[in-house]
C-alpha cells in the first residue's frame, strides 16, 4: 500500500470514531493532523509498519485528548459501572485494529466503526 494512501486511511478512521462521539470539533481535528505528521516521519523510517498506522494514530489522537480534554472514547458497555473508564487499541502495535475494553476483556469495534458500538 503507498503511504499517503495508508496515511488518508488512518486519518479517514480515527476521524469517523471522533464524529460518532460527537468530538470532531476543529482543535481536535489538529490532533488528528498532528498525530498523521508524526507517523509519516515513522513510517518513512519503517515501511513494514505501514499496516499498523490506524492503531498508532487512534492511540497518538487518545493521548494527545487525554492531555487536553479526558479520556476518549469513553467504554459503552461499561456506562454507569463505576468510574468511567477509556477504551484500549488492540494491539497496541499490529495490522486489523480493535477499540477493546479490558476490564470485560471485548473487542469492541475496529477503529473507524466505533459508531456501531455507540448506538
Amino acid at each position: 500500500m503507498e503511504l499517503e494512501q495508508a496515511l488518508h486511511i488512518a486519518r479517514a478512521l480515527v476521524l469517523a470514531d471522533l464524529a460518532a462521539g460527537d468530538v470532531a470539533e476543529a482543535d481536535v481535528v489538529s490532533l488528528v493532523e498532528d498525530a498523521v505528521t508524526h507517523r509519516r516521519w515513522w513510517v518513512e523510517q519503517w515501511p513494514q509498519g505501514v499496516a499498523f498506522l490506524p492503531g498508532l494514530v487512534a492511540q497518538d489522537v487518545q493521548d494527545a485528548l487525554l492531555e487536553r480534554y479526558g479520556r476518549w472514547p469513553l467504554c459503552p458497555l461499561c456506562t454507569g459501572e463505576g468510574d468511567p473508564h477509556a477504551l484500549e487499541v488492540e494491539p497496541e502495535l499490529g495490522a486489523d485494529p480493535h477499540w477493546a475494553c479490558a476490564k470485560q476483556a471485548v473487542l469492541v469495534a475496529p477503529v473507524g466503526a466505533l459508531a456501531t458500538a455507540l448506538r
